[in-house]
């Protein structure tokens, strides 16, 4: 998969270290938002194939977010929600969402993203059809 990656991020210090963090792993960031309305632009702009999204966007709740960016976008990103949180303290949220899962923003880097979207690339190929 060609990965076109957009961070969603109310942190404007993250958004430059994260862009940073991935370029130099060789992940195409298309670009970056700070709340909802302009990261719904910018799928529809930009069309990445990957959208990270802080799960406390500011006073917007990123994991309805995810959901909006799937349903609203025509290249449909798969979703990854982050945050500087532990895993554990959004499991179910997550389980729950439209999201691809979760990642912490501390472990967030080319190979661990190259990894969570090779997962499902894997289980499309293994589906029957």
């Amino acid at each position: 998969m060609d990965m076109r990656c957009l961070i969603v991020d109310d942190n404007d210090r993250f958004l430059e270290t994260a862009r940073g963090v991935l370029e130099r792993d060789g992940i195409n960031v298309v670009g970056v938002a700070s709340d909802g309305q302009e990261a719904l632009e910018k799928v529809g702009e930009l069309r990445p194939t990957v959208a990270l999204v802080d799960v406390c966007l500011g006073d917007e709740c990123g994991v309805e977010l995810a959901g909006l960016l799937i349903d609203e976008s025509p290249s449909k990103p798969v979703v990854i929600l982050i945050s500087t949180y532990p895993a554990d303290d959004f499991a179910d949220i997550v389980a729950g969402s439209a999201a691809l899962g979760f990642l912490p923003k501390s472990e967030l880097s080319g190979p661990a993203l190259r990894k969570m979207i090779g997962e499902i690339d894997r289980a499309s190929s293994e589906q029957p059809g």
